[in-house]
């Protein structure tokens, strides 16, 4: 699977990599639940380039995949709420930024999450690292500390 170059496509809005290993099944409706920590009218952008992505891998709303969509809007509680009923309603979430990833996570250890615009999810705990997540979480993250470090160090 080409993730990174997924991911650069959508422009860290979401990711869909482990249905195309499974997209020779045509027959299966599969569900994605898409958990947004912003309000819905702040994510037209964020949505038009999630659904461009889906496109240019072979899916299409409707035809082969359903997206449940879910907008917090900052709402901690609500957030809660909807990761713990997309647990029982789709085959996988993207979870957009921290706090949705940390609900995502609290609501199941068996469905696969993969997070987006999440800052340093190794040193957050959330995954063992980016090369091999582990569990059932993987993404990848805005920014990796010891990059920052690194980075910082070589600009003197």
């Amino acid at each position: 699977m080409r993730r990174r170059e997924f991911i650069t496509l959508l422009g860290g809005t979401a990711a869909t990599w482990p249905f195309t290993l499974r997209a020779q099944q045509p027959k299966r409706m599969w569900r994605i639940g898409l958990l947004m920590i912003i309000a819905e009218n702040e994510s037209e952008a964020q949505m038009r380039a999630f659904r461009l992505g889906l496109g240019r891998l072979g899916w299409a709303e409707g035809k082969n995949v359903n997206v449940i969509y879910r907008w917090a809007a900052g709402d901690p509680n609500r957030l809660r709420a909807d990761a713990a009923q997309l647990v029982s309603l789709t085959d996988l979430i993207v979870a957009e930024g921290t706090p949705a990833l940390a609900a995502a996570r609290d609501a199941t250890d068996s469905l696969p999450i993969v997070f987006v615009n999440v800052t340093d999810p190794v040193a957050q705990g959330f995954v063992q690292s980016l090369a091999h997540p582990g569990a059932n979480i993987t993404g990848f993250a805005l920014f990796e500390g010891s990059m920052g470090s690194q980075m910082a160090g070589s600009a003197q």
